[in-house]
């Protein structure tokens, strides 16, 4: 198999964003560091198996950072790398414009929108 190449910016940047959780997670960790439960709970309909695998994606992409703290019982905690910040405040516009947008591509298309805050 032929390695990838990315024909712009956009493409390697949605290469790492890719699926349906990763912004997510991403927004979850803005404000701090979380505990896995925490993040689960932050990122509503994710399973806990689904949760491991993007975050260790993520991790290898090294944008999220994961500290084990050696405690009884033990704690790993999530947060943003350098580089996770800097995407995630790319993607503060995008938000932006969803937010602006939510109701109306949900009525196209047939999905309850969450409340607005």
């Amino acid at each position: 198999m032929l390695p990838r190449k990315y024909s712009c910016g956009l493409d390697a940047a949605i290469d790492v964003i890719g699926g349906r959780w990763k912004a997510l997670i991403l927004w979850a960790l803005h404000h701090g560091p979380l505990r896995t439960g925490e993040l689960r709970r932050a990122v509503s309909g994710i399973s806990e198996k689904m949760l491991i695998q993007v975050l260790r994606e993520m991790e290898a992409d090294q944008i999220v950072h994961r500290e084990v703290f050696h405690e009884v019982p033990p704690r790993v905690e999530y947060s943003l790398t350098p580089l996770g910040v800097r995407l995630n405040d790319a993607l503060g516009p995008l938000g932006d414009w969803g937010e602006d947008n939510m109701q109306a591509i949900a009525r196209r298309r047939g999905v309850e929108p969450a409340p607005r805050h």
